[in-house]
Order: structure tokens, then sequence, then C-alpha cells
């Protein structure tokens, strides 16, 4: 029986510590040798042997390349929850280069010594089983569910994580029948040691097992076979091993460097070629990516995983990889999307938006950074196309100031990049928001004032449409195109490249001053209007929290005065300062990169679904300062914030981009979800004159109305009808492809089947 996976090879080195550097040093000879893996053996009760954990974590810092295993750990000794633990760890740490050989051992008479109970065999079979469940388990990190253990762990509850780097195989060392079952139904790989099998052996193992896989609804070729061999055997014999027997991995047992050199160079190439040679001839290929039937079944409904294009296989992450539990969730929403994407390249965009094109009925979401509030980058069981990949930063020309950005990059390391040049792009006021995102939407930053939206720094962009065509847009290329982009850039494709005209910018005054206020109407009121006289340099956005019945409302202040003087840096503060008594301060003279340097490297594990909500005012007047101070002094909004616009913002005509409500000086945004929040914030947006969709997590069609004036949206239904007619990107506030009339006026929706897009030209 060959199952087909590819001959590798490996070596078993006793942990002997007499000379405690030298199984080092022998695995990293196996590395250079070329062999795939070093593994060690696990007797903790031996004193003459190095603890084999200290070991392996010793030899992965050693190495670079070759993958590390226990053969096998000796689990009556070693609890499973700590073992798993310990795994992931070694496996985070060494970049995905664990492999976890267990054992049921033959030392459950050391537990009962220890006051614990004495297994006979069956149940130890049972114990190992039941440790097997609670290792992948823990390691399960995305799952939602509760924990569950057994008579032997009772786990129930536990906290999982972390998650190993990759999909940890577990290989079990078995020769009885019961071990051969519990190796087929769960285990993934079968690791004994050819001096310990009789003839046939390995006939009626690879049967048992394959029986028990079966039974279990699991494909044999699921399991490695693996064996631990004394390094003498001949070329004929291994080959006849594997092609007859399916073995794929030969462990060399030896601790002579002369032996593992010999065997490396005589024996390890001459196998490895015959079994190419023989598989050849049969029109036999390598099969080694057999998708577990534990991710299988985890597949979501109305998606062709198997058609999947090759190319986009490798970084593709489903629910059942190990992957999933970082790719799921956005920053502030729970998703459990059916398939995500994650293409490397400009042409992986476009086959991956035309495998979308093939699943119309599924929610497509497209993810630059993950941060978005709307939350809309996630979905439940459709498709997400991420763009994390396409991350590269160039200054193309330093005089010009003229910068290209991927969509897939942050805007900490943008900022970071672009420092050394002097240089700085307004980008929002958190450095984990993905360029993509924002760079599409409007993006209200720290320098709105002064340089105006990160959308008006846009120069030229590349942009894979929903025809999967790739075209470039700017003033002179697609100028329509390049207007719905600023804006309103969800609707028209996905950007693969910005192209940005930056500002000179150093040190900037960094302010966080929290005022302790009584008249909360009456302070937002003076704060708009000292917001609305001060300097363009000057840029405060404004927070207020929840508060007790008997606790004061504090609101905070935090923002960039984009000076190096420090007495023009107070000079502009100090109006702000006086608004109310004073209970916090902090002011520095920081790089604008240490301001946007404030992101966690985490993986998003958002919860549930985000409920922000966005309006765009002219002014705090006293009737919009009174209803909003309603609001946020209520107890039923958690969050509150106002964002300064204004200044330079509206210096680009209403109509120059897809983002229209340009005379607007304040972004209002709150988040809560309650019956007298809905009351309190529909008094609020009465003084409404547009919204923000990026600050918006509800999906009312009519909130795209809310957004966008009738002239624009009615432009932008124009442009939707010629470059997105079946409306594949409609899952992030898309407007529907709606005739227009030569005015400008909006007179329906026309279906999209019914339209016949005109070409771009």
């Amino acid at each position: 029986m060959d199952y087909g996976h590819s001959i590798r090879f490996g070596t078993f080195i006793t942990p002997s510590a007499a000379r405690p550097q030298a199984p080092v040093q022998l695995a990293r000879l196996s590395e250079s040798l070329g062999y795939d893996l070093v593994t060690f053996q696990d007797h903790p009760y031996q004193p003459s042997f190095l603890d084999t954990w200290t070991l392996l974590s010793y030899a992965a810092a050693a190495t670079e390349r070759i993958q590390l295993a226990p053969n096998v750990l000796n689990l009556p000794l070693r609890p499973a929850p700590v073992t798993a633990r310990a795994a992931a760890s070694l496996d985070l740490l060494s970049g995905g280069r664990f492999a976890l050989g267990l054992g049921a051992g033959a030392f459950w008479e050391a537990i009962e010594a220890m006051g614990g109970r004495r297994l006979t065999p069956g149940q130890a079979v049972d114990a190992l089983s039941e440790a097997i469940d609670v290792i992948r388990g823990l390691w399960a990190v995305g799952e939602r569910s509760v924990l569950r253990g057994g008579e032997y762990y009772p786990v129930d509850g536990a906290k999982r994580g972390p998650a190993p780097a990759h999909d940890v195989p577990i290989w079990l060392g078995a020769y009885k029948p019961r071990m051969l079952g519990l190796t087929g139904r769960k285990a993934d790989g079968w690791l004994p040691s050819l001096p310990h099998l009789k003839a046939g052996d390995l006939e009626t193992g690879n049967r048992r097992i394959d029986d028990a896989a079966a039974s279990v609804g699991r494909d044999p070729r699921e399991i490695r076979r693996l064996l631990n061999i004394g390094g003498s055997e001949g070329v004929e014999q291994l080959t006849a091993l594997a092609l007859e027997n399916g073995v794929s991995t030969f462990i060399v047992a030896s601790d002579d460097p002369t032996a593992l050199e010999r065997f490396a160079h005589e024996t390890l190439p001459v196998v490895r070629a015959a079994v190419d040679a023989e598989r050849g001839s049969r029109g036999v290929l390598a099969v080694d990516a057999v998708r577990p039937a534990r991710a299988l079944a985890k597949r979501r409904e109305g998606i062709a995983y198997d058609d999947l294009p090759p190319s986009l296989r490798e970084h593709a992450v489903e629910p059942g990889d190990t992957d999933y539990a970082s790719v799921r969730s956005t920053y502030m929403r729970g998703g459990a999307p059916g398939l995500v994407l994650r293409p490397q390249t400009v042409e992986q965009v476009q086959e991956a938006l035309a495998f979308a094109r093939r699943h119309p009925a599924l929610p497509l979401g497209i993810r630059s950074g993950g941060h978005g509030i709307s939350g809309r980058s996630t979905n439940d069981g459709g498709l997400v196309i991420d763009l994390g990949a396409l991350d590269t930063i160039e200054v193309l020309d330093e005089a010009r100031r003229l910068v290209r950005i991927g969509p897939g990059a942050r805007w900490m390391e943008v900022a970071a990049a672009l420092a050394p040049h002097g240089l700085a792009l307004s980008s929002g006021d958190y450095g984990g928001v993905g360029v993509g995102g924002l760079a599409t939407a409007g993006g209200i930053g720290f320098f709105a004032r002064e340089h105006g939206l990160t959308i008006d720094h846009l120069v030229a962009a590349e942009i894979v449409l929903a025809d999967g065509t790739l075209v470039r847009a700017s003033a002179e290329q697609e100028p329509e195109l390049f207007w719905a982009l600023r804006g309103a850039g969800a609707n028209v494709g996905i950007v693969v490249s910005f192209e940005f005209e930056a500002d000179e910018v150093g040190d900037v005054g960094w302010a966080q001053l929290a005022l302790q206020v009584d008249d909360l109407a009456d302070f937002l009121e003076r704060f708009g209007r000292t917001m609305e006289e001060s300097p363009r340099d000057t840029t405060l956005f404004l927070i207020v929290g929840a508060s007790g019945p008997a606790e004061p409302i504090v609101a905070q202040l935090y923002g960039v005065v984009d000076s190096g003087d420090p007495d023009t840096i107070v000079a502009r503060l100090q109006p702000f300062a006086e608004l109310a008594p004073l209970v916090g301060q902090q002011v520095q003279l920081l790089p604008y990169a240490a301001v946007m340097a404030n992101a966690s490297e985490l993986a998003h594990d958002g919860q549930g679904e985000p409920h922000f909500r966005s309006g765009l005012v002219e002014h705090l007047d006293p009737a919009t300062a009174e209803a909003a101070a309603a609001l946020a002094a209520s107890g039923s909004a958690p969050w509150f914030q106002i964002r300064s616009v204004g200044g330079a913002v509206a210096d680009m005509a209403p109509d120059a981009t897809a983002y229209a409500h340009r005379s607007a000086n304040f972004s209002i945004t709150s988040v809560g979800r309650s019956s007298r929040f809905d009351e309190l914030w529909s008094e609020l947006a009465r003084h409404f004159e547009g919204l923000y969709l990026s600050f918006e997590s509800r999906t009312d069609p009519q909130l795209i109305e809310q957004a966008f004036p009738p002239a624009t949206l009615a432009r932008l239904r124009a442009l939707k009808r010629r470059v997105d007619p079946d409306r594949v990107f409609r899952d992030n506030f898309g407007v529907t492809a709606a005739d227009a009339t030569s005015d400008g006026e909006s007179v329906g929706v026309v279906a999209a089947d019914t339209v016949a897009p005109e070409p771009l030209g």
C-alpha cells in the first residue's frame, strides 16, 4: 500500500546528559545534512537523560529549518493540558516546526505511586484518546464553545490557547489493536519502531488503522506512516517499505555522526529517487495536503472549496484550519466566514474575485486591516478577501513627496516608513487601521484641519474592478472612477495600490487633556467654538464616557498640534485647558510615527456585533450641543466621540470627491444598544447633515442616502451601473445600480440583470 506521501527522513537522538551539548550538535548536524526531522526519546524517569521538553526547546533555538518532535512523549507523566500549552508554545517559538509524538506509556504505575489511579491497558488507550481531544481543544482558540474534558482530564471551561503556529500533527507510537484503532480514528501519524515489529506487522497495522479511519469518515491518507529504523537497512528494503507498506518517513536511530553522514549521502537520496521514479512511472502524485476529516466537517455550505485555484490554496483559511481564529473576526465584530482568501499578488486578487463571483449568493467582505468599526470585512458563512499581504510602502519621489502604499499596510507602519523622509499622511487616530478601508472612505485624522482627509492626498490608484479588470484611476485616467474612489471606494472595486502625495511633517505636540465637566451641553458648545477658532495646525478629538450617578463627567481631549515649538503647542492648547477644570494632562513633543504606534500586534478577536452610529454636523450650536449632551450623559452611551474636521477639509469642493459633506466641522460617533439610546440618538440625528459610513455599523438601506447627498448618490449609481452592474461589491454599504436623469436625480433602481455594462475607456 502506497499512500503517496512525500518521502522524508529524520534522526532519532538519545537525550544523553553525559555530554549535554552533544544531542544539540547532532540536531544541527541533522539539519545541515538535509534531514527533515530530528526527534528525541522521552524517558523522564531516566537519571542519565536530559529533560526532553527542555532539550527540544534548546534544539529549536539552535536550528532554523528542521522539524522537531518527541519520539514519543510519555503522556502518563506529562498531563495533557500542560502538554498542549507546551507544544503550542514551542511551535510558536520555532516558527511552526514542531510535531507531537505521543504514547500511552508503560508507566501508569508511576502515577499510582504518586497517589493517582493505575489504569488497565484499555483505560490507558481511553485516557490517550481523551488527551488528544483535550490537546486539540486547547489549541482551538477560535472555538466559541466551552472546552469539555472527561473522566481522565476534567478541564471543563478551561481557557484555550495559545494557538500553535501551524496545525501541529499528532503521531502515536502504537502496536496493539486498540492503539492502532485510536491512531486511525484520531491521529495524524503512526510511529512504530522497526526492531519491535514482526513480519506482517506493518501490513496488519496499516489495515487496522485504515479500517478505523474509514469507520469515522477519514481518508487513510490523512495519516502519515513513520518508522524508526537502525540506519543499516539497504536501499531496496527501504524502497519496498515505502512502496509496499506506505512508510513515508524514515527516522534513523543513531548518535554516531559518521553513520548519520553516511546514510544522508549514500542512502537518503537514492531511496527518494527510487520512490519518485516508481511513482512517476505509475503517475502517482504526492498527497501530503490531504485535509483532515475534522476540518472538512467544519466547511460551510454553498462554497466550492475543491474548485479553489491552486495559487490561492496555500494561504486560504477554512473554519477547520489552525489560522482560522486569527482571521475570522475583526477588531469590533465577531465573524464566522466560510473561507478567507489571502492573495499574495495582484493576479491572485483577480483570481480571488473571480472565485467570489462564482458564489453570488454569499456575503463578500474585503479586508485590509480588519479594524473597521462597521465590521463589514467579516461575515457569517461567506467569503473574505484579505489584502494583508499587499502591504508594501515605497517612497517613489521624495522631492514630490509621492508614495505608493499597498492596501494591507497599517497606518502605524506607514507613519514609521515615512518618518525618515520627513513625511506623513493624516490617517485616523489608531495605527492598527488598514490603509485600504480608510483610504477609500475618507480618513478623519489628526492632521485633518491642516491637511484635509486622507483621500484628499490620493493622486492615483490601481483597482481590480468587479469583472476582474485591473485599471489605473487618476485625475487623467478614469477620472469618474477616481472621483468615486475617494469616499465610496468600497462600491467600485478592490484597490491594490494607492499613490499619495504626503505632507512634510516633523515632531508634533501630542496632547491628552482630561477635564471635569459640570454642564456638558455648555462645555460641548464652547469646545466646538474654540475648535473652529483655533489655527488649522491644531486638531483635537473629544471622548465622553458614561459616569456613575454620583460621579462627575470627565471629558477627554486628545490630538495633535503640528508644531515642534513647545511655546506654540502650549499656546494652542491653553484655550482648551481653560474650558473646564483640568484633572489630568500629558503633553509631549513626539514624532508623528510615535503617536501612531498605538496598536496591538495581537490578532483581532471581536465578539458579537458592533453598535456604532455616526453623524456629521457643521457646528456644535446650542441645540446640537444640548442633544449631544443628553445622549452622552444619559448612561445609555458607554462611548461618545466628537472628531474635529473642518479647516482644510472644507477647502475641497463638495462635488470634487464622493465624500461630499465638506462643510461639516465635526463628526459625531457613539455606541449603544437600548430603547433609551435609540430615542436620544434620534433627537441628536435631527441636527445631522450627513454621516460618515466608516463609523456606522447599521446596514439600513436609507443610510446610503444620508451618507451621500442626492447629486452624489445619483452619480455613484450611474457609475455603479457601469463598473459593477451585478453588485458584486454590495456588502459594505453598497449603492444600487440605479439609472439617473441628466440633471443627476435618481429615477429608480434598475435590475442588475437588465443592464449592460458600458466599457471603461
